[in-house]
C-alpha cells in the first residue's frame, strides 16, 4: 500500500484528505507543523508528500528545497496563492505538481496523487522499457542501440529521466549541467534538447520522451 504524507495546518482539511486517500487504498499520515516534517522523513519513507505552502514553523517552500537536496520523493504543493512567481519558484525547487486555490476538491487531489505516482518511473522500470544510461561510460542506449550522445546531452537525459514527470526550468538545468558556474543562455539548453530529441527519435520515432512546457521548461515522461 502506497503511503502519502499530508502536511497541512488546517486539521479539518487534512482529515478530509486523509479520509479520501484511505478510501482509495492509500495509507496516509498527517503532520500539521512545518518543523515536524524533516525529522519525520528521517524515520519514514512515504511514496509522495502533499505539502501546503503556508505552514507554521518552516514553510512549504523551504521544506521542498530541503527534501530536494538528496531525494526525488514526489511532492505536490498545495496553496491558495495564484501568482505565477510562486508556481515557477516551486517548480524550480522541485515540486512535481501544484494544486492551486483552496478550498479544492478532495477527488481532484486523489487524481493528482495517482497521476504523479504513475509517472514516477524508477530507473529499473525505464530499463524494462528499453532505456539504459551508463554513468561510467556516458553511454545511453535504447533497446541496445547507442544514441551516440555528447556529454551534455547525456547529462540532460540523466537529469530529466531520474525524476520523470518533474518539470525542470531552463535555469535549473543550466545549474545542474554546468556546475562550473559558466554563463550559459536558455537557448543553449533549448539547442541541446533539440539535438537530444532528434537522436531519440531515430530509435523511437513514435514516442515522445522529452516534453516542453511553454515558458516553464522541460520534463521527461514516457508517453
Amino acid at each position: 500500500m502506497q503511503h502519502i504524507l499530508i502536511v497541512e495546518d488546517e486539521v479539518k482539511l487534512a482529515t478530509l484528505l486523509k479520509d479520501y486517500l484511505e478510501r482509495n487504498c492509500f495509507k496516509s499520515t498527517m503532520l500539521n507543523h512545518g518543523d515536524e516534517v524533516m525529522p519525520w522523513l528521517e524515520q519514514n519513507k512515504p511514496d509522495l508528500v502533499l505539502l501546503d505552502l503556508m505552514l507554521p514553523g518552516i514553510g512549504g517552500m523551504d521544506i521542498c528545497k530541503e527534501i530536494r537536496r538528496n531525494s526525488s520523493l514526489p511532492i505536490i504543493m498545495v496553496t491558495a496563492k495564484v501568482e505565477e512567481i510562486d508556481r515557477l519558484l516551486g517548480l524550480e525547487l522541485g515540486a512535481d505538481d501544484y494544486i492551486i486555490c483552496k478550498p479544492f476538491s478532495p477527488r481532484e487531489v486523489v487524481a493528482r496523487v495517482k497521476a504523479v505516482l504513475r509517472r514516477s518511473e524508477s530507473p529499473e522500470r525505464l530499463e524494462e522499457k528499453g532505456l539504459k544510461l551508463d554513468t561510467d561510460t556516458y553511454k545511453a542506449t535504447i533497446n541496445g542501440n547507442d544514441l551516440d550522445l555528447t556529454a551534455v546531452e547525456f547529462q540532460l537525459l540523466k537529469v530529466l529521466s531520474d525524476q520523470p514527470g518533474r518539470i525542470f526550468s531552463r535555469a535549473v538545468l543550466v545549474d545542474k549541467i554546468y556546475s562550473d558556474g559558466r554563463v550559459v543562455s536558455d537557448r543553449t539548453i533549448d539547442s541541446h534538447i533539440k539535438k537530444l530529441r532528434k537522436k531519440i527519435a531515430v530509435q523511437l520515432p513514435d514516442v515522445e520522451l522529452i516534453h516542453s512546457l511553454y515558458a516553464v521548461g522541460y520534463k521527461f515522461e514516457w508517453s
